[in-house]
């Protein structure tokens, strides 16, 4: 018994510090010292995230050294989407849409929810974030929750903030952002 304890509470101080404060994801250990995909993968409320990243080509760049800032939208906020929208964008033929709706929910650089909270006080009550694909994203706060408003005016909750990663930060959101 003494040694089950003792090996219990080795893993645990080895377990500790990989994880570093990172919260758990889709019920899974988030490690910064992983990449965004390597992390996402385990995730079982990022599947489809998971799925949409693989069919637009985007493997690589997510695991390359970045830094990104990633708003991850759950399998939920996949699921608010008019029905057949997922299956549809996925086909090879909608590859460009995809990567276009995707890359809307990047920010280069690794972006805290310190940052953007700093970033949103200085403009005033909101910051604009240029995304990778291009277009603003317009980030401010509700309480204390980070809102981000999307190029159509869709809003977006970030639940879960400051899940860092080796190449940069997932911040998963409720709503998938539209450019």
């Amino acid at each position: 018994m003494k040694r089950l304890a003792l090996l219990a509470a080795l893993s645990l101080g080895v377990a500790a510090p990989a994880l570093a404060g990172n919260p758990m994801v889709g019920g899974a250990a988030m490690y910064p010292t992983k990449t965004i995909v390597a992390n996402a993968v385990n995730s079982k409320d990022h599947t489809t995230l998971v799925a949409a990243v693989q069919a637009a080509g985007l493997v690589d760049t997510l695991n390359s050294a970045g830094p990104f800032t990633v708003f991850a939208p759950t399998n939920e906020a996949f699921a608010k989407l008019p029905a057949g929208t997922v299956e549809t964008l996925v086909k090879p033929e909608n590859k460009a849409t995809l990567t276009t709706i995707l890359t809307y929910h990047v920010v280069a650089g690794r972006m805290t929810s310190k940052d953007i909270a700093a970033a949103i006080k200085a403009g005033g009550g909101k910051a604009v974030l240029t995304t990778v694909q291009g277009e603003p994203l317009t980030a401010t706060m509700m309480g204390k929750t980070l809102v981000l408003t999307d190029a159509k005016g869709g809003m977006s909750h970030v639940t879960i903030g400051d899940v860092m990663q080796s190449n940069g930060v997932i911040h998963v959101v409720d709503t998938v952002l539209m450019p």
